[in-house]
């Protein structure tokens, strides 16, 4: 007999298992799971991802593996503080460090944009929305919009699908928003308030793009972004 060509090939375990690591390794890296937490039920995550026992312990033994989380035979699967990595050194810490990060960003995130506009969800979305929402509200009272500038652009990497961009921006840290690299004498008499907004501005643009679904879109709305920051920056602003 035939097969039917018409219908899908059941998806194998280990695609499934690959894609519950990617899942679960986002959320890590992203801080959703912290040092410390301990990982859902094995039935828990089995209902919440409609996979099999056989799929979860495959993906649990890959993220162990990954040195992600560490098992308590009888208690269960806790996340574990990564191991400093010792490929990867940027400097942060000068002014250089600080226009060399930007150029780099504008070669990884004008590219992460482009994949999450084809790969966004609804939620990461929703999320977005969220995170430029809080920004406007901090920026109107005069507070510290870096942690929201930084969960925009980090949901963008999450949006891509790829941990790789996460991994990178993660390792960046705060160090990617020009501004928490200013002290006093180089803010000079700039107005950060207005330079927030104008980067605030240019969120949006990325933010239309990336719901529209247009990558092409996003990818100049990032590249401008980050060119203007760059820009900013060198200019003594934000």
């Amino acid at each position: 007999m035939q097969p039917d060509l018409d219908t899908p090939a059941p998806r194998r375990s280990h695609n499934l298992a690959h894609d519950l690591v990617a899942k679960l390794t986002q959320s890590i890296l992203l801080g959703q799971m912290l040092p410390g937490d301990k990982l859902p039920s094995e039935n828990s995550i089995v209902q919440a991802h409609g996979v099999s026992r056989t799929v979860v312990r495959e993906a649990i033994s890959k993220l162990q593996a990954s040195g992600l989380v560490e098992t308590r035979h009888g208690i269960g699967t806790f996340v574990i503080e990564r191991a400093p990595e010792q490929g990867l050194r940027l400097n942060v810490d000068t002014a250089l460090g600080v226009r060399s990060i930007l150029e780099l960003r504008m070669g990884l995130e004008t590219q992460a944009a482009a994949l999450a506009a084809t790969r966004r969800t609804e939620l990461q979305l929703a999320q977005m929305r969220e995170a430029l929402d809080d920004y406007q509200s901090l920026l109107a009272n005069n507070d510290s919009c870096v942690e929201a500038d930084k969960r925009f652009h980090l949901l963008i990497a999450e949006a891509t699908g790829n941990v790789c961009f996460t991994d990178i921006m993660q390792h960046l840290g705060s160090a990617m928003i020009p501004r928490t690299r200013l002290n006093a004498a180089e803010r000079g008499a700039a107005d950060l308030s207005k330079l927030g907004q104008l980067a605030n501005l240019e969120h949006e643009a990325i933010l239309n793009a990336i719901k529209r679904q247009d990558p092409d879109a996003a990818r100049a709305a990032m590249w401008l972004h980050l060119t203007n920051s760059r820009d900013r920056f060198s200019a003594g602003g934000a």
